[in-house]
């Protein structure tokens, strides 16, 4: 890539082009849906970067890792709405049922060694856990913003099933880390009724 710039200058009216190649604002759903998803992204890689070097972390770092290259596969579906996009684009661009198992097998190992639940935590702990409890909420703000593209269906079913799924990883990975780490859960106090 040695002469290639980073600046294209395309995007200087506000627009940028999709994978299907139709232009479309910056504002748009599907950059929306796009940006969401890359918000929750770089978030658990500010995660990955507060993670101790300690090998008993070497597990969650490696599925954290898998996750950020599953969410760019997830963005290529984005930006290749399936109302418009040519056939062949569209196959490039499938996302498969499995990384939501993977999901769902990860989850299942990490809560047989954690605490049980009881009650409502409050996000934070280690710093790496308390991103990845922020990674969560982008992740349901990025489900809120594929909903629309969902029910018109310029997105499959496989997307939003594994947000749904990711957020709930987000939610244990994070309670994972702290415990690991040896940082307490700070339980919810509901305010009394006076």
């Amino acid at each position: 890539m040695s002469g290639v710039k980073i600046y294209t200058k395309t995007g200087d009216q506000g627009q940028t082009s999709l994978f299907s190649g139709h232009r479309v604002a910056k504002n748009s759903p599907y950059i929306e849906a796009l940006g969401s998803v890359d918000e929750c992204n770089s978030t658990i890689g500010a995660s990955l970067s507060f993670l101790p070097s300690d090998s008993q972390f070497d597990k969650v770092r490696e599925q954290l890792i898998h996750i950020q290259h599953s969410l760019f596969d997830l963005g290529a579906q984005l930006a290749t709405p399936r109302t418009i996009a040519p056939p062949k684009k569209i196959s490039k661009t499938r996302f498969d049922a499995e990384e939501t198992l993977k999901l769902e097998k990860w989850i299942d190992e990490m809560e047989e060694t954690l605490p049980p639940l009881k009650a409502f935590i409050l996000p934070g702990g280690h710093q790496a856990g308390a991103l990845l409890h922020m990674a969560r909420c982008l992740c349901r703000k990025a489900e809120r913003k594929i909903i629309p593209l969902a029910e018109s269906g310029d997105v499959a079913d496989a997307v939003l099933i594994y947000l749904n799924r990711l957020s709930d990883y987000l939610f244990v990975a994070s309670r994972n880390i702290n415990h690991l780490g040896s940082m307490p859960e700070t339980k919810w106090r509901p305010h009394e009724c006076t």
